[in-house]
């Protein structure tokens, strides 16, 4: 039986619903506010945490705070209350400045000053379970947008999610703006009015580039929707697509370095982190993805490989994202779709594959800059006809077109991203 973690705890000195202006009735969020209200900067560690749905992994939470430095912790959401504020302040044992939850429910929300104030100030973000439609709906393309990612890419603190906030932090997600979707129609048609997807237009996470993820993973159910997700952007976007999974208990923690840890359970529950990928022997896109007609992902038995990994108390086993590699220890699958069903081989050996990095199974790339890091001379540029050059606040810095070399040093140093058409890179400017 499993200790479930009621979110709930001590009456704390100070906690209070936090009204930072004059009238509740004129502020567009909800602040919920635990600990010191005095701004600390502390020295921070990037990273992400993908939580599966469930009870969160202590251990894992644990990992979280940790690499705040003991700062002030963030927590945003669209529904709710204040559940996490005393199980991170004082019931995980690790010492943090504060906690606040913040309800951004809307627009006007996710474009109030204070709301871009606080998370900008956050030394590690959470984003909470809900309606991962609400924080596409309300959040992308907004302050809120920038802010996040401001704290990935300048101050490089560790974010994480549960749900639909894992759900979100793929390069690629799920948006749920029609509701759920479940294996059966996703595998039956794969371009049905559910299957709605974004890709590239939200939040850039180090490690998870081409990246879908699911959650509940315990449900078998999600796995065939999973495979047509990768499907689907393979066939709508010619991308070569991954897939990071957690089922409820299990918490998947990745370092800077793109070194993940797998948190849960094991062996006493059947917690597990799944990653999965196209086979490295050519031809890998699905034979069949098309609209009104089942996905046909076959190639012989040998469409995808799956690796699970167990979550344990002490994150004992590992997965490399830089070049997704497992332990030795762990054990793969092979996964085919044959006329919209999902079906799993026995147990394989990949050591012919497990060498090839993530960038090699992709299609060569269009968009190119070098030097990178660079900046103290001229840079040269490579897109396809049409590209731009954003800040880490996603503001427009400059537009690109085909080969372009020219000198940014009057620009300010730090990260920028490039894109073009379903392409994304990120540049240092130093």
């Amino acid at each position: 039986m499993r200790n479930i973690n009621p979110l709930s705890g001590l009456i704390l000195l100070v906690l209070s619903v936090f009204l930072p202006q004059s009238s509740a009735l004129a502020q567009p969020f909800t602040s919920y506010f635990t600990g010191s209200q005095d701004d600390v900067q502390t020295a921070v560690l990037p990273g992400v945490v993908l939580m599966g749905g469930a009870t969160e992994s202590d251990a894992a939470m644990q990992w979280f705070l940790q690499r705040s430095g003991g700062g002030d912790i963030v927590v945003i959401r669209s529904t709710g209350a204040d559940g996490y504020n005393d199980y991170f302040y004082s019931e995980l044992g690790v010492s943090v400045n504060s906690v606040e939850t913040l309800i951004i429910a809307s627009d006007d929300a996710a474009h109030d000053p204070y709301v871009d104030q606080q998370i900008r100030n956050a030394e590690a973000l959470w984003i909470a379970g809900g309606d991962q439609w609400n924080y596409v709906s309300y959040w992308k393309d907004s302050p809120v947008e920038a802010a996040i990612q401001y704290l990935i890419n300048d101050k490089g603190v560790t974010i994480g999610g549960t749900s639909a906030g894992m759900a979100i932090l793929g390069q690629a997600y799920f948006s749920a703006q029609n509701g759920t979707v479940q294996s059966a129609s996703a595998l039956g048609n794969p371009f049905n009015s559910s299957m709605t997807l974004g890709y590239n237009d939200f939040l850039q996470v180090p490690y998870l580039e081409n990246t879908i993820t699911d959650t509940h993973y315990d449900n078998p159910d999600r796995r065939g929707r999973h495979a047509a997700f990768m499907a689907r952007l393979w066939a709508s976007l010619d991308i070569n697509p991954r897939g990071i999974a957690a089922e409820e208990y299990t918490a998947i923690c990745v370092n800077g370095d793109g070194v993940a840890r797998v948190f849960g359970d094991y062996p006493l529950e059947e917690d597990y982190a799944w990653f999965i990928r196209p086979n490295c022997e050519e031809p890998w896109e699905p034979e069949a993805c098309l609209p009104q007609q089942p996905l046909e992902w076959n190639r012989n038995q040998r469409a995808l490989v799956a690796c699970r990994v167990p979550g344990t108390p002490q994150g004992t086993f590992l997965f490399d994202l830089s070049n997704w590699t497992g332990d030795s220890s762990l054990s793969w699958n092979y996964w085919y779709i044959q006329d919209g069903q999902l079906s799993a081989s026995a147990t394989i050996d990949l050591a012919d594959c497990l060498g090839l990095a993530a960038e090699e199974l992709s299609p060569e790339p269009l968009l190119q800059v070098y030097p990178n890091p660079g900046g103290h001379g001229h840079v040269h540029f490579t897109t396809p006809a049409y590209g731009k050059i954003m800040n880490a606040q996603g503001a427009l810095v400059h537009v690109l077109s085909g080969e372009t070399t020219f000198d940014p040093t009057a620009w300010p140093c730090g990260l920028y991203v490039i894109r073009a058409n379903d392409q994304a890179i990120r540049w240092m400017r130093h």
